[in-house]
């Protein structure tokens, strides 16, 4: 169900355009500005707000909110380096604090191979991903249920009555840029969920990009994921985390895609409890459930779509860092 079908379906491809964009103050005065950047030579750093990108053949409208549950690169010294050069510390313990808004209650998690590079991927990393969201929700993940604990106002935690993985598409209608900037990226998942027909707190996309790309600075910047809200849906930056090497946990606990699973299972279960960032459950210094844990015990999980290396994440009721719940 979740090979590479349906493919990319835009006639027109991408054109990797942004137009740079003022807000005043009050949201009524509005400057664009078009840019050319096809090559996706867009600045990383970027100011957060809102955003005005061509993508797949029109322009569209998106947000950002920051970079949240960044996970840092290992032998970073405990600290990443953010995208304006500074060094911010690791994630220290301590409860996770409610803050009013959406949690995730039926986690849904959509798969986008960004760019015609996917097409001659020979690492398996297409497969993998799949495999380890079909296992993720299922009676024998007992690592996802961590989260169910985190309810909103409504009393209600992350459930999880069957695999997550909601679909998976290979956007191959062009190449991914090479540098993507995080406006692109979120325009990327705003299309994904149009191509999927989904929006709302319970849909996580997942971007991502291929081998030998930068998606906002990648690796130079020191992370290997982080996940945010377009202003539709909550995504994920996921690159090609194994170009990163050990830094992004290759080889770390069974084998060379190891990262994948232990990167993205740490923003998965971020955005199952912070799905529209910070509003939902975060430590008083703004750190996430998987911040807490980032590199910290890691182990594998059992699923029914094989094993997987996974960290823990953070656990209110259990007073730390969990592998169950």
């Amino acid at each position: 169900m979740f090979t590479r079908t349906p493919r990319g379906t835009s006639s027109s491809g991408h054109h990797w355009r942004r137009l740079r964009s003022t807000v005043a103050v009050c949201g009524v005065a509005l400057t664009a500005v078009l840019g050319a950047t096809a090559s996706g030579t867009a600045s990383a750093a970027q100011s957060d707000g809102v955003h005005y990108v061509r993508s797949h053949g029109k322009v569209v409208r998106v947000e950002t909110h920051g970079r949240h549950g960044v996970i840092p690169m290992r032998g970073k010294a405990g600290a990443f380096t953010t995208q304006a050069g500074h060094v911010r510390p690791a994630a220290a313990s301590g409860t996770l604090q409610y803050n009013g808004g959406p949690v995730q209650h039926n986690v849904q998690v959509y798969l986008v191979f960004w760019g015609n590079q996917w097409d001659s991927d020979s690492n398996g990393v297409e497969q993998y991903q799949q495999n380890l969201f079909s296992g993720l929700g299922t009676s024998q993940d007992s690592w996802s249920t961590v989260t169910s604990q985190y309810t909103d106002s409504s009393g209600q935690g992350p459930t999880f009555n069957g695999s997550v993985l909601g679909g998976s598409w290979v956007d191959d209608s062009s190449p991914a840029p090479a540098a993507a900037a995080q406006a692109d990226i979120a325009a990327e998942a705003d299309a994904a969920a149009a191509h999927f027909g989904v929006s709302g707190p319970d849909v996580q996309i997942v971007v991502m990009s291929p081998s030998g790309t930068q998606p906002d600075g990648f690796p130079n910047s020191g992370f290997c994921a982080w996940h945010d809200y377009d202003g539709n849906v909550s995504y994920t930056n996921m690159p090609y985390v194994l170009d990163a090497g050990s830094g992004c946990g290759a080889g770390s606990v069974q084998n060379q895609l190891d990262g994948f699973s232990i990167v993205g299972g740490h923003e998965y279960a971020e955005s199952a409890t912070d799905p529209q960032p910070s509003s939902g459950w975060v430590a008083s210094d703004g750190s996430e459930n998987g911040d807490l844990c980032a590199w910290q015990n890691l182990g594998t999980i059992n699923l029914p779509t094989g094993s997987f290396a996974m960290q823990p994440t953070w656990s209110n009721n259990a007073g730390g860092c969990a592998m169950s719940g």
